[in-house]
């Protein structure tokens, strides 16, 4: 089996959300339903909290949509009740593709990177938690260099770092679900070439 279709952004491309509508829109199409989100970590620690920023930002962006965000700050999803909500997610939408949010460590040099990657995510791997998958599509965010000692890194990240990546990621994947379910388009043809 080959390797699973990837791309990558770094934090500081000021084209990296309207890459990543453009990688969606390759990965998933244009599905009957909208896709639902599951944001993935805690808040708890900063490192780990990428992915409820970015389901707090999705539901603030969306709230005028009929889209449905698991996790968020006020309602975390974290690894350990993701093994429940993955069978929960999947009868209750069994038609919707899934967009698994979360963040993760990586080689010191790809630490800002955000990774878009055909297929589903193990949550907590970077703290090797063995967990199911979950999504259909995987967007996460390096936050910090994998060592023996991820936790701590996880605790050491920067707010700044976790942040920006929160706005880009909730930034592209609130247009491509607006564009899938309005129509409205924010990205001319233009940049759709240019970006991939």
């Amino acid at each position: 089996m080959g390797k699973l279709p990837e791309y990558t952004f770094n934090v500081y491309n000021s084209l990296a959300p309207s890459g990543e509508v453009v990688v969606l829109k390759r990965m998933l199409g244009k599905p009957d339903v909208a896709p639902v989100i599951a944001c993935i970590g805690s808040d708890l620690s900063v490192g780990d909290s990428l992915g409820p920023i970015v389901g707090t930002k999705l539901i603030e962006k969306l709230r005028h949509l009929n889209v449905y965000v698991y996790g968020c700050l006020a309602k975390p999803l974290t690894a350990h009740e993701i093994r429940y909500t993955n069978e929960f997610i999947r009868s209750t939408h069994p038609t919707s593709p899934i967009i698994a949010v979360d963040a993760a460590v990586g080689a010191a040099g790809d630490v800002g990177l955000i990774k878009i990657v055909k297929g589903g995510l193990r949550p907590g791997s970077g703290a090797n938690k063995k967990l199911t998958k979950v999504g259909d599509v995987s967007i996460m965010g390096i936050v910090a260099e994998k060592s023996m000692f991820n936790y701590s890194l996880f605790s050491s990240t920067r707010l700044n770092l976790v942040y920006k990546m929160s706005q880009i990621i909730s930034d592209g994947i609130a247009d491509y679900i607006v564009e899938l379910l309005t129509g409205n388009k924010k990205l001319s043809e233009k940049a759709e070439r240019e970006i991939v």
